[in-house]
């Protein structure tokens, strides 16, 4: 691929990666073109839509060698869940989640990621990319961005951090708006 990638703060994340603790990235929907390829043949376990659109991602992502929990918040969401805590425990991976997909409200966190850290006890570690050039898709509901190429990437990963373990339910809108807050401030 023919992008100018620049990884920032990406120390901790190799640090929680060789001690085998489990992490799982938060990431905008918008912003997820350039990170299938810098983290292509790591195993990650990403959650994709059980939609149309997310059969076409599905296919990309399980070609640079993703693995797939299927699934969201409006289609097979709890299947897709226990599938990506499963081959977390089962098989030491990590994972990602695109926070505010499949359909919006745009750079909302939805809570199935803080149920995911809480119950794998891994650390959430948020996920951010600027791209120096990019087209933008101003007419999707998530302002999709495909960096030009030649683009530099500056991908920016937040300070790892855990949810407690068997959070309560009241607590997961609170953890949900506290990772809202710890996205954009690394934009």
């Amino acid at each position: 691929m023919s992008l100018d990638y620049h990884r920032l703060n990406y120390g901790p994340v190799q640090e929680l990666r060789k001690n085998k603790k489990p992490v799982v990235f938060a990431i905008y929907h918008d912003e997820l073109f350039p990170l299938c390829y810098l983290h292509r043949n790591e195993g990650v376990v990403a959650v994709v839509s059980a939609s149309r659109d997310g059969e076409i991602l599905a296919r990309v992502l399980s070609s640079l060698g993703f693995n797939l929990a299927r699934g969201s918040s409006s289609r097979q969401g709890l299947k897709a869940m226990l599938e990506a805590l499963r081959q977390m425990q089962e098989k030491g991976r990590d994972a990602v989640f695109t926070v505010d997909g499949p359909r919006g409200p745009r750079h909302e966190v939805k809570p199935g990621i803080i149920y995911l850290a809480s119950r794998i006890r891994g650390f959430i570690v948020p996920v951010r990319v600027r791209m120096s050039t990019r087209y933008v898709f101003v007419r999707s509901w998530d302002k999709f961005k495909i960096p030009w190429i030649w683009s530099r990437c500056e991908v920016i990963y937040g300070r790892p951090y855990k949810i407690p373990s068997r959070i309560k339910s009241l607590e997961i809108s609170a953890q949900a708006r506290y990772l809202e807050q710890k996205l954009k401030v690394l934009k």
